[in-house]
């Protein structure tokens, strides 16, 4: 089966960067619900989604939320998909009503026998491991240790990927999923020039 790598454009909070997400063959945003410097309301996720593509899926990210309350913005806000980057233990993550992808952070060799806990999950997000941080650092770990995995799991690959890297990281790793943030911007500002190029170097690859 061909698989076709997606993207997912992270850490979205303005109407200027949906308009500008539109414009290319992106799969997917993230909104940010967790205390981040891209943190994201309710009021702004339903006003933003109203000039969202039609097409594009949202996914919202969280960090140890009780799971009413990732129930309840997932449905007030129309989410498609729930990204899980606490705590959470495999039976939180299979109460929650969308899609849900669980992030793991990847240290060492030992970190790869975490995703064998959240086998039905929809998705596992691999980000890097920074002490003190749940993603979002911006740092990616050694791919090596994640080659092989997506023959398993459904693999969405983030932590550290840019528009120089990324066909690196899709060539080792082999992922269905891209998930980038601070790799397309200038200035903690989403660049349309980075996101081009990285859509564009994502969707040239296709594996078996």
């Amino acid at each position: 089966m061909h698989i076709q790598t997606k993207v997912k454009i992270c850490g979205i909070t303005t109407k200027k960067e949906i308009s500008l997400i539109n414009k290319y063959d992106i799969d997917y945003i993230g909104f940010v619900f967790a205390q981040s410097k891209r943190q994201v309301t309710v009021e702004q996720v339903i006003q933003l989604r109203k000039s969202l593509r039609e097409y594009i899926k949202t996914v919202g990210v969280f960090v140890n939320h009780p799971i009413k309350e990732v129930n309840d913005i997932a449905r007030k806000c129309g989410l498609d998909v729930c990204q899980l980057h606490g705590e959470e233990k495999q039976w939180e993550c299979l109460e929650v009503n969308t899609e849900v992808w669980k992030s793991i952070s990847i240290k060492d060799e030992k970190s790869i026998i975490e995703l064998d806990k959240f086998k039905k999950v929809n998705a596992l997000v691999l980000d890097t491991y920074v002490k003190g941080e749940k993603g979002g650092t911006g740092k990616n770990f050694n791919w090596e240790l994640a080659k092989g995995l997506s023959t398993k799991y459904k693999i969405a690959l983030a932590g550290g990927l840019n528009p120089t890297n990324v066909e690196d990281a899709i060539e080792i790793v082999r992922p269905q999923i891209i998930d980038v943030s601070s790799g397309v911007e200038t200035n903690g500002k989403k660049d349309e020039s980075k996101i081009k190029t990285f859509v564009r170097r994502v969707k040239r690859y296709g594996f078996s």
